[in-house]
């Protein structure tokens, strides 16, 4: 079957890994869109989501005006708040007005809570003072909130010059409610074992979710979706992970992020100071490397494994084929608007 045709399908609509707009390469930001017949899930915001969803025709409406694509939007789902995954989060909601950003129900928008605590400081010396110190983390429907304020000028002029909805007619934010025995301690402990829950279901789709090891970030969120014709699960960022494991347990299809250790042995190359140390261990264990992640995709019985978020965005696809390694399915190095069918 052409995977175009499928019911279910994984459309991945930007695969770059990280705030870098890589030299020499074009990748869109990090995100993915999960089809269910004619709905769509989006997982993830990065940089040039509308246009990325619009090239990618997930709606009818996909080549009118102002009618499409996001007309067929039923959901959106952020594995965590780096701004790579959250950034044109706002032109879904603002200019997507004029992109078909109207439903007859409010769609809702999933995402991490509030850390509850800055992170603690990396590296010696004093600490600085935080950014918003009254509320320096805040989470998903915080941060909605906080945007409608921030583009309230534009909302009104919408409502009271073109008639367009409200804000709280379009969407409905929301923070995955993890369990609060696993959020205790977002710096000494952001990863503890868990089992996975379900979250969100509707007629098409349940959602279940975990923590990942995405150290400093917290909560760092993956989700897992499953339909009737079958299952897709998104690692978010994270480093090699039990919690992940258990939740894509014979999954059809593991979308998994990426990285090349010798990006960071590029950038820090030996010897390192203490801070340069601190740095590489961070970036090679905040992720996950190619030598890695085949490994992870074997442990969780999965039949595809889809790479993502390459960090670097510009590396050519022979590199990233040691992630077969250790791995008995079928590999995918993923580019932007790839599909694959589910099921």
């Amino acid at each position: 079957m052409d995977p175009g045709n499928a019911r279910t399908r994984l459309v991945l609509l930007g695969t770059s890994g990280g705030p870098p707009y890589w030299p020499g390469e074009y990748r869109a930001g990090i995100a993915s869109a999960v089809v269910v017949g004619d709905r769509y899930y989006l997982v993830d915001a990065g940089h040039g989501v509308v246009r990325q969803i619009r090239e990618a025709e997930l709606s009818p409406r996909s080549n009118t005006d102002m009618d499409g694509p996001l007309d067929t939007l039923a959901g959106i789902f952020l594995t965590h708040l780096h701004s790579d995954h959250i950034v044109d989060l706002n032109n879904i909601l603002t200019v997507g007005l004029f992109n078909g950003f109207h439903h007859v129900e409010r769609i809702p928008i999933w995402g991490p809570g509030n850390r509850g605590a800055v992170p603690e400081l990396f590296g010696p010396g004093k600490a600085p003072k935080p950014v918003n110190p009254r509320n320096p983390t805040p989470g998903t429907k915080e941060m909605l909130d906080l945007m409608v304020q921030t583009y309230a000028t534009d909302f009104n002029d919408r409502l009271f010059d073109n008639r367009k909805p409200a804000p709280d007619q379009l969407w409905e934010a929301f923070d995955v409610p993890v369990p609060k025995q696993y959020t205790k301690d977002p710096n000494g402990n952001p990863h503890p074992a868990m089992e996975p829950f379900t979250f969100f279901e509707d007629d098409r789709i349940r959602v279940s979710a975990t923590l990942v090891d995405h150290a400093p970030v917290f909560p760092a969120l993956a989700y897992r979706f499953d339909t009737d014709d079958g299952s897709v699960v998104f690692s978010g960022d994270t480093g090699p992970s039990k919690n992940l494991i258990k939740l894509a347990q014979g999954a059809d299809v593991l979308v998994h992020e990426v990285i090349d250790k010798s990006w960071p042995e590029s950038l820090f190359p030996e010897p390192r100071t203490e801070a340069q140390e601190g740095l590489y261990r961070h970036l090679i264990e905040a992720h996950t490397l190619i030598e890695d992640v085949g490994g992870i995709a074997q442990q969780a019985g999965v039949n595809t494994l889809v790479l993502s978020h390459f960090a670097p965005g510009n590396r050519p696809d022979e590199v990233w084929e040691g992630a077969a390694a250790g791995f008995d399915g079928r590999l995918v190095i993923g580019h932007d608007l790839d599909v694959i069918g589910i099921g």
